[in-house]
């Protein structure tokens, strides 16, 4: 019987995998990358409504960011006007004047200090009553007293700062008098914490939006290829050979949905600067309007790429149990 029993092969040859195409250039991560463009490519359509998606909620936040912005840095410019002013019944030498001056920028929280003689204190007059200059005539410049004019670290520009900095500065003997607009400071610093406190409340609004809006996006982007993944998985794919495509697939969404909002938003900017004037009072060209500063930029290209990443891995928590 032994004649009829088949030959057993003495060897077991171990069959090797098949490369992988994009094991020849970059290994695994090569071939997920060219794995998620083709999926990509393979669903148009549904890559262009997520990467549309994408782009339209971050162009909502980088349009808050850019008007929050030039709202700091207007407040910015506005908080240079907070000055204290320092003045003397007489004319002062230079030697006073050196003396005063050291004094004054000794005291925490001063930055620039500028002394306005008497001359310059009428000349000043007569510009700000510009076309009514006859009130002034017959008044000479020593009716005026001279002054200090002391510009604030920025760091020192709020209510509590400058009332401590006006306190130490009545402290030092020869001042007659010191003026620094209490109420308008007070004003000022309230607006500044409410405008910030509303950019907050309404940017954390915001990007929970965004991130509802796009991960919604991205799992209905799933949903419509669950048939593919249950295929996969039929066939003894590994949970991460499942998701790595589709992850650098919501990676290269949200990087291409950022860039996108980014180049709309500065073709808006530009466009507002440019045909402004036809319809507002001042020209904003030089009235200061900037665009976002590069780290803002950088900040919404790791922003786009993290939400179409995240966006992914949640939404293939559904089909696949991580």
């Amino acid at each position: 019987m032994n004649k009829w029993k088949k030959k057993q092969p003495a060897t077991i040859k171990r069959l090797k995998r098949p490369a992988l195409s994009g094991d020849v250039f970059g290994g695994k991560a090569g071939f997920y990358l060219a794995r998620a463009v083709t999926n990509i490519r393979q669903n148009v359509f549904v890559n262009v409504v997520t990467i549309g998606t994408i782009t339209l909620a971050l162009l909502i936040v980088s349009l808050f960011l850019l008007v929050y912005v030039n709202i700091e840095s207007a407040a910015e410019n506005w908080s240079e006007r907070v000055q204290v002013t320092v003045y003397f019944d007489k004319e002062l030498t230079g030697l006073d004047q050196n003396a005063f001056r050291e004094k004054i920028l000794a005291l925490p929280g001063a930055s620039r200090v500028s002394y306005v003689t008497r001359d310059e204190a009428l000349k000043r007059f007569k510009v700000r009553l510009k076309g009514q200059e006859a009130i002034l005539e017959g008044i000479s410049p020593e009716v005026l007293p001279t002054s200090f004019e002391i510009t604030l670290k920025r760091s020192h520009r709020d209510t509590a700062s400058v009332e401590s900095f006006v306190t130490a500065l009545k402290r030092i003997p020869g001042i007659t008098e010191v003026q620094y607009g209490e109420e308008w400071v007070r004003r000022f610093n309230s607006f500044l914490n409410f405008m910030r406190l509303l950019g907050a409340l309404l940017g954390g609004f915001l990007v929970i939006a965004v991130v509802f809006i796009v991960s919604n996006t991205i799992k209905l982007t799933i949903y419509s290829r669950r048939d593919e993944l249950d295929v996969m998985a039929l066939v003894g794919a590994t949970r991460f050979f499942i998701k790595a495509p589709f992850l650098l697939e919501g990676l290269i969404q949200g990087m291409a949905g950022s860039v996108l909002s980014i180049i709309i938003l500065y073709g808006l900017f530009e466009g507002f600067l440019h045909n402004a004037g036809n319809f507002l009072t001042f020209n904003p060209v030089s009235s200061g309007l900037n665009f976002l500063p590069l780290e803002y930029i950088a900040g919404l290209l790791l922003a786009g790429a993290l939400l179409g990443f995240v966006g992914s891995l949640t939404s293939l928590k559904r089909f696949i149990n991580v």
